[in-house]
């Protein structure tokens, strides 16, 4: 029996777009294939919400399925065919090579599941051609999280896609021995899980979307859709980003803002050397130019940007303290 989709994300028919999208998320981290290795039925389950959330998280889609159910992909025929309803007793017109006239009318108690059928053939129908039209592949989305040093130097991804590939069991035709094939349910094609592994280039940010052509789903005699990554740049313990730029924070001795010295300045590559002046105040900035994230599709670079936080020292030793004492005099407040 064909499945509810609804019921599959664990959402009502009048689920908002937002609730449809957060309940896709959590069932799809619950049954992911890399969160359940060798899991048949866990695998099964993952392919059956992305063909559900692919339905509902489309408008057109989801509309055509609240009227036509699992077959909502042969809206346009069944309407050309029989109007806007589910017809009871449709009409139709059908070819047979060993009909005398070539042609006879149908109707009775086939209904929907007679007009799909029918539209599988590949004859004609209701006046109008049943001639799959070329029709490229829809294009697929999925999310990719990654770290800073991977955003700063490029990183690749092992993704996991479900695709709707020709049926090998009927071999596309959608029927075997004259019955609806039971694996794709008459359709021809079934969703198949790919693992893809495809390059993120230097320079994400979040809210990125890296374009991987021809990698979406496959098109029905035209060309396949495209994969978009929609990226997630995490946070980092040691940097705040802007833009090209990252803001951090360096601690300084105080006996080194003071007489001046070197300091390590840690970058996504590794750590820099930064001299500090005699004086130094504390929140000063330097700017370490082209050491920061690189510009995505270009080789242009942002810089780094080391706040200075002084530290006071603590746990004083006597002389320390009258050190203090005579600089106190030396410089009183």
């Amino acid at each position: 029996m064909a499945k509810d989709y609804y019921e599959l994300l664990g959402v009502k028919k009048d689920a908002t777009e937002k609730d449809i999208k957060q309940a896709y998320r959590r069932m799809a981290r619950k049954y992911h294939p890399d969160v359940n290795p060798g899991n048949k039925a866990a695998e099964a389950k993952f392919k059956e919400i992305n063909a559900a959330h692919e339905i509902l998280s489309d408008k057109e889609k989801r509309a055509k399925y609240d009227k036509y159910g699992d077959k909502w992909q042969y809206a346009d025929q069944f309407e050309k065919a029989g109007g806007a309803g589910r017809p009871q007793q449709p009409q139709y017109q059908e070819y047979s090579p060993n009909d005398e006239t070539g042609f006879h009318f149908g109707g009775g108690s086939g209904g929907m599941d007679s007009i799909f059928e029918d539209l599988l053939r590949g004859g004609r129908s209701g006046g109008f051609s049943r001639r799959a039209q070329p029709k490229r592949g829809q294009d697929l989305e999925t999310a990719v999280e990654i770290t800073l040093e991977e955003a700063y130097s490029g990183t690749s991804r092992t993704i996991s896609l479900q695709v709707e590939e020709t049926c090998a069991t009927c071999k596309g035709t959608g029927r075997i021995q004259n019955v609806t094939c039971s694996i794709c349910r008459g359709a021809g094609v079934a969703p198949t899980i790919k693992r893809l592994e495809v390059k993120i280039p230097a320079g994400v940010s979040t809210g990125s979307r890296v374009r991987v052509a021809g990698k979406g789903q496959p098109g029905y005699g035209g060309a396949s859709g495209d994969l978009y990554l929609i990226v997630t740049v995490m946070p980092h313990q040691a940097f705040d980003r802007d833009g090209d730029n990252l803001n951090t924070t360096i601690a300084v001795p105080l006996t080194v803002a003071m007489l001046g010295g070197e300091i390590q300045v840690p970058t996504p590559k590794g750590k820099l050397s930064l001299k500090i002046p005699p004086e130094t105040q504390n929140g000063r900035i330097f700017r370490l130019a082209g050491q920061g994230m690189p510009h995505l599709g270009n080789i242009n670079r942002g810089d780094i940007l080391a706040k200075i936080n002084v530290i006071l020292p603590t746990g004083l030793t006597e002389k320390e303290k009258e050190l203090f004492r005579q600089l106190s005099k030396i410089r009183p407040a």
